[in-house]
């Protein structure tokens, strides 16, 4: 038999146990416990603490209502329900459906905010302001992973998924949204024109040669609610059909055709793609292939047409000259006949041309001597 002094300081309370079962609440004091068979124990519980998170609170809440009415925060939650819990009207914590929970009185004003999730997935408005960037908070709030919080920037909309299935469309703005007993995404959708390359394409042409190809394609939305309820992956298809499109434009053309006329590539993609996307909410505005890679063998062969094509205007040039040159020799010919002092001219001219040539001339006879010595005269 033995006395025990116990002291609940006043930012605390005390659980007494009598051979490990509930007793009481003790209370801010001094308490003399007096073990005669029984074994007493207090267990104290610092009231900043809130969460009483003991064996304990499952009894407490279901055969002890008066006590827990009295010294607790009482919180039992449905499959369908989540809570907002604040303390001193700050939010710390989001709490999942079917929670059971026992929060201490009397130091921190503790409330808990039920919400019904059965009807919508969306979190309210003026929830959802509460929520934002809590992670900048002194305190962090617990439990956000059960929030799916989403920004939708300008020129986007946001397209909702509930469990599998397009719900709506968002506008841009911030949401949030329960993520307990359901699955939900958000995927962000561009409204302005977006580009989409398709590279690296091998592709045989009709007479057998194999192409390289990188096409470029432009495109945006005209209604993205219809797009994706109608297509699984939206830009997934709209790459398929200018696969397709690439493939039926060089498939069935020759090499040398799709050479004299580059555009009809982007002419025949741009109408078989167009005519596939009719009623799936998106638009083509243009096609254009950037680079036609041709193998090496076919390079080395279209290198030698081009130079034989070249060489051959070179000699049809060259020949052209050679007629032209002919022609003019035949007509001065054909003025000397019947010009002496032309033909005398001439004579002057080449002997000068002569002279250029020699670097020192002996004269002998005068320069009557020196002609006549070069040229005969008939």
């Amino acid at each position: 038999m033995k006395f025990n002094r116990v002291i609940v300081k006043k930012n605390e309370r005390g659980l007494l146990l009598r051979n490990g079962d509930f007793e009481r609440v003790l209370q801010p004091g001094a308490h003399w416990l007096f073990e005669a068979i029984d074994t007493l124990r207090v267990e104290t519980f610092a009231l900043e603490q809130t969460a009483f998170a003991h064996s304990l609170a499952d009894y407490l809440m279901a055969k002890e209502p008066a006590v827990v009415a009295a010294e607790f925060v009482r919180v039992e939650l449905t499959e369908t329900q989540v809570g907002l819990r604040t303390e001193n009207g700050v939010l710390v914590e989001v709490l999942a459906p079917a929670t059971r929970r026992l929060y201490w009185k009397g130091l921190v004003d503790v409330q808990v905010e039920v919400f019904d999730i059965s009807a919508s997935a969306e979190v309210p408005a003026a929830v959802v302001a509460r929520l934002l960037q809590t992670q900048m908070r002194q305190r962090a709030v617990a439990g956000l992973t059960g929030v799916l919080q989403v920004q939708v920037n300008e020129h986007d909309v946001g397209v909702l998924w509930v469990n599998g299935k397009v719900e709506r469309l968002l506008t841009p703005g911030a949401y949030a949204f329960w993520k307990f007993n359901r699955q939900v995404a958000v995927e962000a959708v561009d409204l302005r024109l977006q580009t989409l390359e398709v590279t690296g394409q091998e592709i045989l042409t009709r007479d057998k040669v194999s192409l390289r190809l990188n096409l470029s394609a432009t495109w945006r939305y005209t209604d993205v609610l219809k797009a994706y309820t109608q297509l699984a992956k939206p830009v997934d298809h709209l790459y398929r059909e200018l696969q397709f499109g690439l493939r039926a434009a060089v498939g069935t053309r020759t090499l040398d055709e799709l050479l004299e006329n580059k555009t009809v590539i982007d002419e025949v993609v741009t109408t078989h793609v167009r005519g596939k996307l009719a009623g799936y909410g998106m638009v083509l505005d243009g096609v254009g292939v950037k680079d036609i890679v041709l193998p090496g063998e076919m390079k080395t062969i279209l290198a030698q047409v081009v130079e034989a094509e070249k060489a051959a205007q070179a000699n049809v040039i060259r020949r052209r000259e050679e007629t032209a040159a002919t022609r003019s020799l035949l007509n001065t010919a054909k003025v000397m006949e019947g010009n002496p002092v032309a033909l005398r001219m001439k004579e002057l001219e080449t002997l000068e041309r002569v002279a250029e040539r020699i670097d020192k001339i002996s004269v002998v006879g005068g320069l009557d001597q020196v002609l006549n010595g070069l040229i005969k005269l008939r």
